[in-house]
């Protein structure tokens, strides 16, 4: 097996400093979670793991402790406070650089997740030809120059690119471009810096994963489209309780036996819609040594249950639910059984099926003891 040729020494700056304001949420979309770890996280793991030395992560005025929590554990970096603007921002990283003086930079936006090695590559490779570099990639679909809004004219998307970051740079260049910069306005991005100071910049090939994350729903982009939960549940039958199923009550000589309403119907669907945003069982969210939830109406813990589904970004595909009892016989009940159901899982009818089958005489429900059932649910991403 080939090993790697080793990269060049290169230092890198994340820009972390901004608000994050378009993907909502209560913190800066750069401590936000995306799959599993703070967004900033990804991106300095990555350049922590091609070598990048010094590393400096550029963050906003009073996100120290948010950022130190984000980052916790990644040895060898330091903190940079950012500007009013993102150039500030970047100036500010390349003049914590200065005493290092490294002879490569790579500049990044902590937005950008997913940074390939292979990109860095590129990019410090083409540094021996220019005193920049950037990762593009090909603009596919067709350009319309827009006046108001209205079509004045077409671009030619052959002469254009969408460009990405890390962007590469010969560091004394890229410092000596920032300081020279005059422009009121904020740069579109360090490129465009260093072209105003005279300096050449490469192009290299990008990589779709470096898609920037800049709406709530791109921080969702991680998660599986369709997740699936299962719930099972048994409760003994006993005299002198009411028997309860899917918040329906039905007319039986005996009740089922626990700590809640005992039903069994809601509380094994409860635990499919917890399973499937893998947060925990209705044990978790009512202990039954709790004693608030002693008679409790399982109905509460549905809408708990489709409150948490709502709070993980998706809804209810479909629920399918099965009863397992000699009795009582289920058949003259289901209607009403599955209309409540459909009622405290907020969908359609079409999307729940109950159903009831027995077990021969076999067992605990065939000998009349008690009562099983068991859910499966899927749920669907929001778009």
């Amino acid at each position: 097996m080939t090993q790697a040729t080793p990269l060049p020494p290169f230092a890198a700056i994340v820009v972390a400093a901004g608000k994050g304001l378009r993907a909502g949420g209560d913190v800066p979309k750069q401590f936000a979670q995306y799959r599993g770890k703070p967004l900033v996280r990804h991106s300095v793991e990555a350049l922590g793991k091609a070598g990048a030395s010094p590393l400096i992560v550029v963050i906003g005025d009073g996100q120290e402790n948010a950022a130190r929590a984000a980052l916790q554990g990644i040895e060898g970096l330091t903190f940079a406070i950012g500007g009013l603007t993102r150039q500030d921002s970047v100036r500010n990283g390349l003049e914590a650089l200065a005493t290092s003086a490294p002879e490569q930079v790579l500049i990044h936006d902590a937005a950008r997740a997913d940074l390939p090695n292979a990109v860095i590559e590129r990019l410090l490779g083409k540094l021996v030809e220019t005193a920049g570099a950037i990762p593009v990639l090909p603009v596919v679909d067709s350009i319309a120059v827009a006046e108001g809004d209205a079509m004045s004219g077409k671009a030619d998307r052959e002469d254009l690119r969408r460009v990405q970051t890390p962007q590469a740079f010969i560091y004394k260049d890229i410092l000596s471009a920032h300081r020279a910069w005059k422009d009121a306005t904020d740069a579109g991005d360090d490129a465009q810096v260093l072209m105003a100071a005279g300096g050449q910049v490469g192009l290299v090939d990008g990589a779709e994963c470096l898609k920037k994350i800049t709406f709530a729903e791109d921080l969702m982009s991680d998660k599986p489209q369709i997740r699936v939960g299962q719930g099972f549940d048994v409760h003994r039958l006993v005299e002198g309780e009411d028997l309860w199923l899917c918040g329906v009550q039905i007319p039986h000589n005996k009740g089922l036996s626990g700590h809640s309403d005992a039903d069994v119907a809601l509380h094994c669907v409860v635990d499919a819609l917890l399973g499937a945003i893998g947060d925990g069982d209705i044990g978790t969210h009512f202990p039954p040594s709790d004693p608030q939830w002693r008679g409790a109406p399982s109905p509460l813990f549905v809408e708990h249950a489709v409150k948490l589904v709502d709070q993980a970004g998706y809804r209810i595909g479909n629920v399918d639910l099965t009863l397992i009892c000699e009795e009582p016989k289920i058949g003259p009940h289901r209607d009403s059984m599955r209309a409540r159901l459909v009622e405290l899982l907020r969908i359609d009818a079409s999307q729940v099926s109950v159903k009831a089958t027995t077990t021969e005489r076999l067992g605990f429900t065939g000998r009349g003891e008690g009562i099983a059932a068991q859910a499966m649910v899927s749920l669907q991403r929001e778009i």
